[in-house]
Formats: structure tokens, sequence, C-alpha cells
């Protein structure tokens, strides 16, 4: 019983499994994804992502963009931007959530919960 040979039917389920499989990127390839279609959107150049969800639509991320530089740097103007994406990596949606100075933190009781 050790080489029973597999049935044709077997052998595709497991081919359109795994095909299946590898149609979907993995968390990497999607962070990547994301950072490239928020700058070509935005025109602005993503510079961190600071959170980074599998969600039961895709994903859901949170991207640190430099919106105005300044000098000093600490001066210069960020924003925080909700990007949600499908699970193959599409871009679905995105909205700033807030701008902030580099050199400034928040406020205690104001961060995403």
């Amino acid at each position: 019983m050790a080489n029973t040979p597999r049935k044709p039917t077997d052998a595709r389920r497991d081919a359109e499994r795994d095909g299946a499989e590898r149609e979907l990127p993995g968390p990497m390839v999607v962070l990547r994804y994301a950072r490239d279609q928020l700058a070509e959107l935005t025109g602005m150049e993503p510079e961190s992502v600071s959170s980074f969800e599998r969600t039961d639509e895709g994903w859901e991320l949170e991207i640190e963009v430099l919106e105005l530089a300044r000098v000093p740097d600490t001066m210069s103007l960020l924003a925080s931007y909700e990007v949600k994406l499908d699970p193959r990596g599409e871009l679905t949606g995105y909205r700033r959530l807030r701008r902030y100075e580099r050199g400034r933190s928040e406020p205690r009781g104001t961060g995403r919960q």
C-alpha cells in the first residue's frame, strides 16, 4: 500500500489547491505592494509601516509618509495613512489618519487602539 497510485482527481485537486495558494502573495509581498501603490497614488514616499494585519477582507496597514520636508528634519511633516488591500495585495482604499511633525510624539491617550 505504500505505493498506491493516486487518482487523477486527487492530483488535480492538489494542483488546484497549490495553485490557489501560490496566487495569494505572502505578507512581505503585500507590504511592498501597499507601499508601491500608495506612493504611486499620492506621489509621496512611504517611510515606514507602523501596523500590518490580515483581515477577513484582505490586509490592513498603517503607513507613515513624509508629506513635507523641512529643515531641521525634526520639523518635517509626516502623515499616517490607513491602507486596505484585497487578499491578492491590490489596493482597495486608503485614508489619512493624522498629520504630525517628526519631532513630536502623540499626547497620551490619542493613539489608535
